[in-house]
């Protein structure tokens, strides 16, 4: 892995920065970059995003007004929008500007293709944005996938350095990679286990011993409220760290569930995942939704908000309100 960049070319001092989106990506990305030193401007359309821009002390303009004088514009909105977006922006992107992309998708997927001069470059956080907000203010950071796609006439080195240092991410590492191994990598991951694995083996464990005669708040508590305590020892220390940290019967039950769901069924199941995201077939359904208005996606959303544990969730997190601000 990558040392932090220390060359005097990642100095974002003055650094000529559009973030167009105020979510919990561009946030991050434009605070932390305001104060690295960059000069920001963010794009933002009237709603939520652009008054909370406003109460971070930003002044949000069009989309257009904002990449007038950019060096770098980074597109920090949601994948589905950046084809739409781009082809009524690109005409007010200045010559030799860098477009930078928080995730691979809609490049690797050729939902948009910037014109030849741009630089088109990637600067990936492995974190959510509040995370990336917190680490930068504790002199910390996170580590980034890095790469460029595409040089054009721009310093697109430099300027994915200079993005990565001040955004923090630089104080960890910035590690080389590619719109398409971060897009394919950064897909599998959360869908086999930080954000669709993990839940649903959450669910069929919560639904197992409910449907034992067990009460769903205990059910809560021992397949979801317990693992923030596992994960937080995994991420700071690793799995052999966390297998020392918990007792002999607790370790001895984890060698034996290992050995029962670890099966030729679930690794055939990982890799048609896989296949469905290096296919392309993951984003051709993921963009049809999109276009539909997302049927699919907000049927789904309904069905999981109504799940038996939300209920019990709610009534576990009342007795500890404190949790709220432990994020």
């Amino acid at each position: 892995m990558p040392p932090p960049s220390s060359s005097p070319d990642a100095d974002p001092t003055g650094f000529r920065v559009a973030v167009l989106g105020y979510g919990n990506q561009g946030r991050a990305h434009a605070l932390n970059l305001r104060d690295a030193g960059a000069t920001v401007t963010v794009g933002a359309r009237s709603g939520p995003g652009a008054r909370l821009a406003e109460a971070d002390g930003f002044l949000p303009v069009s989309f257009d007004a904002a990449v007038a004088t950019a060096e770098l514009v980074i597109m920090a909105l949601p994948d589905e929008v950046h084809g739409p977006v781009w082809s009524e922006l690109e005409p007010h992107v200045p010559h030799g500007c860098s477009v930078g992309f928080i995730h691979g998708f809609s490049i690797h997927h050729r939902r948009l293709a910037p014109r030849a001069d741009l630089g088109v470059i990637l600067v990936a956080p492995k974190g959510p944005g509040p995370t990336l907000r917190s680490r930068f203010v504790k002199g910390q950071g996170i580590p980034a996938l890095v790469g460029v796609h595409q040089t054009g006439d721009a310093d697109a080195e430099q300027h994915l350095h200079r993005w990565g240092t001040g955004i923090g991410c630089a104080r960890a590492a910035l590690i080389p990679s590619s719109f398409a191994e971060e897009c394919e990598t950064d897909l599998f991951g959360e869908q086999a286990i930080l954000c669709g694995g993990i839940l649903a083996l959450m669910r069929a464990s919560f639904e197992t011993l409910q449907d034992a005669g067990y009460s769903d708040e205990v059910a809560y508590i021992e397949c979801i409220h317990e693992l923030k305590q596992v994960v937080d020892l995994l991420y700071a220390q690793g799995p052999a760290a966390m297998h020392k940290a918990i007792s002999n019967t607790a370790e001895f039950g984890a060698f034996v569930a290992a050995e029962q769901l670890d099966s030729k069924e679930l690794r055939g199941q990982l890799q048609s995942l896989l296949h469905d995201i290096q296919s392309g077939a993951f984003a051709q359904r993921f963009a049809e939704d999109a276009e539909a208005g997302h049927p699919w996606f907000n049927a789904k959303r309904s069905a999981h908000d109504d799940h038996a544990i939300e209920a019990a969730s709610a009534k576990v997190r009342q007795t500890m309100p404190w949790l709220e601000n432990d994020t």
